[in-house]
């Protein structure tokens, strides 16, 4: 008779896995990638995302933009609103002015830990919505207008 893997369960083990990982490394901020979790433990992207919702539910973590899951510790402040409305905070809290160039959308993925595709669509709202003129590749993104209080929230 051939032993089998009961797959009953190995979502759990996962969640146990991971909640270890987080707890013996307390600088640890994003959770393995999913193919990661699919690779070390031999198992489909549904039970990852299974194992991945049972630390959801825990409060132990949740996901972010571009597919990636954040960890979530007591006590840290996480802004989860919009990139877009963070992205027009910046012209107000950098005191940036119309005219003024507007940071990269490489440096911006890197500030805010999202892919660059994610930062390129908040910023393609914010050139729809007249906040920042249009880039493109080689060219600088400038501030059009100093959004009002009203706009940015």
């Amino acid at each position: 008779m051939s032993q089998q893997v009961n797959p009953r369960g190995t979502f759990l083990k996962i969640a146990d896995s991971v909640r270890r990982q987080i707890e013996d490394d307390p600088d640890m901020t994003e959770l393995p990638s999913l193919a990661d979790v699919m690779r070390d433990h031999k198992v489909s992207r549904g039970v990852a995302l299974r194992a991945f919702g049972v630390l959801r539910e825990e409060g132990v973590a949740e996901p972010a933009p571009g597919e990636r899951w954040r960890v979530v510790r007591a006590g840290a402040q996480v802004d989860r609103r919009p990139l877009v409305q963070q992205l027009t905070d910046i012209i107000t809290a950098e005191g940036l002015e119309v005219g003024e160039a507007f940071p990269s959308a490489s440096a911006l993925a890197e500030r805010f830990g999202v892919s660059r595709p994610t930062v390129t669509k908040a910023l393609e709202k914010l050139e729809t919505a007249g906040v920042l003129a249009e880039g493109g590749q080689g060219r600088v993104r400038r501030v059009r207008a100093v959004p009002t209080r009203e706009e940015r929230s």
